[in-house]
C-alpha cells in the first residue's frame, strides 16, 4: 500500500532553506554556530530535530521522530540527509566554502559511511547538553521555533 504523503507544516515558510539538527548534541550546536557566523545574509533557517517545527518537518520527509542521528537540509521542497545535507549547506557560505561541495561527486554510500561513524559516536566524542540551545534575541529570528 503506498504511503500517504504528509502535507508541509502550515507554520513553516516553504521558500526558505531549513537546517534541522540535533539540539542536544554539542557537535551539532557547534556546527550551527559555525553556520550562523558564515551565513551573513541569514538565508538559512534553523530548527532542532526535537522542536515542534523539527518534528513536523521530520514527519513531512518521512523520517523517524526519535532518531536524531541525521542532519536534514530542506531546500526547494526537497529533503537532503547526512553528508549530502552538509555539502549542500556549504553552498550558502562565502568563498571558499562552496568549493567543498565538489565532494558531492563521491558516492553517497562512502560519504555517509564516514558521516555515520561520527554521528554514532558524537555524544562520546563531543558531549551532550541536557536541553536544546536557546538562541539569543538577535538570533531568534533565524530559528523556526
Amino acid at each position: 500500500m503506498p504511503k500517504t504523503p504528509v502535507s508541509w507544516p502550515a507554520n513553516v515558510n516553504k521558500e526558505q532553506p531549513i537546517v534541522l539538527f540535533d539540539g542536544v548534541c554539542n557537535l551539532c550546536n557547534g556546527l550551527v554556530q559555525f553556520l550562523i557566523r558564515r551565513d551573513g545574509q541569514a538565508r538559512l533557517r534553523l530548527a532542532s530535530l526535537q522542536s515542534t517545527s523539527g518534528q513536523a518537518l521530520l514527519t513531512w520527509c518521512g523520517q523517524p521522530l526519535e532518531d536524531f542521528d541525521t542532519m536534514v537540509f530542506i531546500e526547494s521542497g526537497r529533503a537532503f540527509f547526512k553528508s549530502t545535507a552538509i555539502l549542500r549547506i556549504l553552498r550558502y557560505f562565502p568563498w571558499p566554502w562552496p568549493m567543498l561541495s565538489i565532494a558531492l561527486v563521491i558516492p553517497t554510500w562512502l560519504r555517509d559511511w564516514f558521516y555515520d561513524r561520527v554521528a554514532l559516536n558524537r555524544y562520546v566524542l563531543f558531549g551532550r547538553r541536557e536541553t536544546c540551545m536557546m538562541p539569543t534575541p538577535e538570533l531568534k529570528k533565524r530559528f523556526l521555533d
